[in-house]
Formats: C-alpha cells, sequence, structure tokens
C-alpha cells in the first residue's frame, strides 16, 4: 500500500497539472478522473482482498456465500481503493500548489504526503509533525473495509480539501524543515 500511495503522490508532484482550490478539487473528484497507470498496484489489493473476504466468509457459518458475492465485494474493494488514492492524488495536488505558493520553493514529497493522509483520515485535527508516521495502515482499512460494505468516501474527500484550505501551510512548512534539521 505504501508503494501505491507513494507512486500516486509522486506523480501528482512530478507533473505540472496543480489543483488550486478546494472547488476545484470536488469538481475533478465528481468527474471520476482517474490515472490508469496505478492499474497494476490497486490489481495487487484487489487480489490480496479476495482471501481476506474469503476468511471473513468462512466466519459466517450461518450462511455459505456464493464466488459471485466474494468477486463482487472483491470488485467493491478495488473500486474503492482506486477511489481512495485519486482523493489522495487530487488532495496532494492541492496541498503542493499551496506549499509552492506559500514558500516559493517546489513542495517537499514527505510533507506533501504526511499532511495529505493526516487530513485524509482526520480532517477536523491540527497536523501534528512531530509524529512523521506516515498512517498507511489506517487509509489501508478505511478503503477496504469502505469497499467491503459500500461506504462512500466522496464526503471525506471533500472534508479534507477543505481542511487543506485552512491549514497554514507556510507555518507547516517552516516547522517541517526546522523539525527534519534537527534530527
Amino acid at each position: 500500500m505504501s508503494r501505491l500511495v507513494n507512486r500516486a503522490v509522486d506523480d501528482v508532484l512530478l507533473g505540472d497539472k496543480r489543483v488550486a482550490s478546494a472547488a476545484e478539487g470536488s469538481r475533478l473528484l465528481s468527474g471520476e478522473e482517474h490515472s490508469e497507470a496505478l492499474a497494476d498496484d490497486i490489481q495487487r489489493i484487489v487480489l490480496l482482498a479476495v482471501p481476506v473476504v474469503r476468511v471473513l466468509a468462512r466466519g459466517a457459518r450461518v450462511v455459505k456465500l456464493p464466488w459471485v458475492v466474494i468477486a463482487s465485494t472483491a470488485v467493491a474493494v478495488g473500486i474503492a481503493v482506486r477511489t481512495g488514492v485519486n482523493e489522495i492524488q487530487v488532495l496532494s495536488s492541492l496541498l503542493a500548489y499551496r506549499l509552492e505558493q506559500a514558500t516559493g520553493e517546489p513542495a517537499d514529497p514527505a510533507l506533501v504526503k504526511k499532511v495529505a493522509i493526516d487530513l485524509y483520515l482526520h480532517p477536523k485535527r491540527q497536523v501534528r509533525l512531530t509524529d512523521d508516521k506516515l498512517h498507511l495502515v489506517r487509509l489501508t482499512r478505511k478503503w477496504v473495509l469502505g469497499g467491503i460494505f459500500g461506504r462512500k468516501t466522496e464526503k471525506r474527500a471533500n472534508r479534507a480539501l477543505a481542511a487543506a484550505e485552512r491549514v497554514d501551510l507556510g507555518a507547516l512548512a517552516a516547522s517541517w524543515n526546522s523539525e527534519r534539521r534537527s534530527r
């Protein structure tokens, strides 16, 4: 999963296309513009999801689940992951644009990944740079369980985009740089 997220964010940072506002990001997400370049990694996650769904199905001793249910659930997980990756890309693009505007320098990929994942998971919380972990397990859990249970992530993405516009990225970048130098 970390390779998938890293590749998705790196594609955004290396590209010249930026999202300049939360409204533009919401329009992009509602238009469902997806990148085919990440299909390989998403397919691997779907293949990993099938055994998980099968194990959960075995736990339900009362009812045997047909393969169609297992296959459709695996596809739903794949779609949820694909949608989530697209949302992270749009959020990363907005953050990179705002960081470049605030600092006048290219955005630090590690900072963009950290802030994007933190805002996506908890848009109401303040971003803490002291915790330098990327919470990829939480992100994976959100996407896989959301796919299994058919939950939509549109509200989460819109809240994260709105939170990205509220964050003082200039101060965050300065704090990030001083935190990095002290190590």
